[in-house]
């Protein structure tokens, strides 16, 4: 297992070597985040596109790993490549939500040719049925969690450093639940994944001197929920559903209350406000650091609770996701993030 540990450390100083060479890149290019909106909350223009850093890191571990690639590691790299080239000229030249949405799908129908699908879920209530297969609903299921965790860390990619040290917290976490889990191949793309995100966190920390942009957020949140499909779900030994949705519950509930939130209210579920989490952190007198350590926490406790659901039964876990939700909805509730704030 210390191999994991080696890779980790390379594919953060290829991260770390690759990141200023892609700001300047991104300045050649244009692309340049330029602040213009009220919800925005940096105050001067600062390089994108630094996620395209996390992805070279990413790849070039991937390929170390074994150099032949196998089928499910084809099909995630192919796939991830496309949403890249997506976030790229996002970054350049802002796209339509719906162009959007239509590279993300295409980059999950690549996984799903490639074998990374859900093809079952565990079954809580009959004993000697424990897993349900999924048959051919295994298609739109996996592309609905693919695009939903992709969007999900895209959205969630509102303060310095916060989209990244929150998808480096998850990967470290499932990393975790794939050795236990005995996924050799997932611990290792977690490891790769955790050292890229880690060599870029010194750039992207507060203050900020190159952001990851949607080549980045949408690249984690991608790779996070192809990995999470060959780490935990496709586990023929433990796996809940809890598991994956606690280890990106923050990045999935703030984007499930976003949505309620703009639908209560109505606005477009689509349309930007100033409702999310980190922005209420800020609005109660936090700085940029205090948000974004607070955020850091509530993920790593979520990661511990996702652990611990992996290692208990069936029914306990389920339970113990519903519980952590209600008790997520009711601190929601209370801090008045279904209010719609522009």
């Amino acid at each position: 297992m210390s191999n994991i540990y080696i890779l980790a450390i390379i594919t953060a100083l290829i991260s770390i070597v690759a990141t200023p060479l892609v700001k300047i890149l991104a300045v050649k290019v244009n692309a340049i985040d330029v602040p213009k909106e009220a919800r925005r909350v940096h105050t001067k223009p600062i390089p994108v596109m630094g996620g395209l850093a996390i992805y070279i890191a990413f790849v070039i571990g991937t390929i170390l790993y074994n150099g032949i690639l196998t089928a499910s590691q084809t099909g995630i790299i192919i796939g991830v490549t496309i949403i890249v080239i997506g976030g790229i000229i996002d970054d350049i030249k802002e796209l339509r939500p719906k162009y959007k949405l239509l590279i993300q799908v295409i980059a999950a129908i690549c996984l799903l040719i490639s074998g990374v699908k859900i093809t079952v879920v565990t079954n809580p209530f009959v004993e000697f049925y424990p897993y349900l297969s999924m048959g051919w609903i295994n298609i739109p299921v996996t592309i609905i969690w693919i695009v939903g965790v992709t969007n999900a860390f895209n959205l969630i990619d509102g303060l310095d450093g916060l989209a990244a040290g929150i998808a480096f917290i998850s990967s470290v976490t499932l990393m975790i639940v794939s050795i236990l889990n005995g996924r050799l191949e997932a611990a290792f793309l977690t490891a790769v994944l955790s050292g890229a995100i880690l060599g870029f966190l010194p750039y992207n920390f507060n203050p900020a001197s190159i952001f990851m942009g949607d080549t980045g957020s949408q690249l984690l949140g991608f790779l996070l929920a192809a990995i999470s499909i060959e780490g935990a779900i496709k586990s023929a030994t433990a796996f809940v559903i809890a598991v994956p949705i606690l280890a990106f519950g923050l990045p999935i509930y703030d984007t499930l209350f976003a949505m309620i939130r703009r639908k209560v209210n109505g606005k477009s579920i689509m349309q930007a406000d100033r409702g999310h989490l980190h922005h209420r952190l800020l609005d109660m007198g936090l700085s940029q650091k205090q948000a974004v350590i607070i955020m850091y926490f509530i993920s790593a406790v979520l990661g511990g609770i996702a652990i611990i659901a992996m290692q208990i039964s069936t029914q306990r876990a389920y339970f113990l996701l519903a519980l952590v939700i209600v008790i997520i909805v009711i601190i929601a509730w209370k801090c008045g993030i279904f209010e719609q704030k522009e």
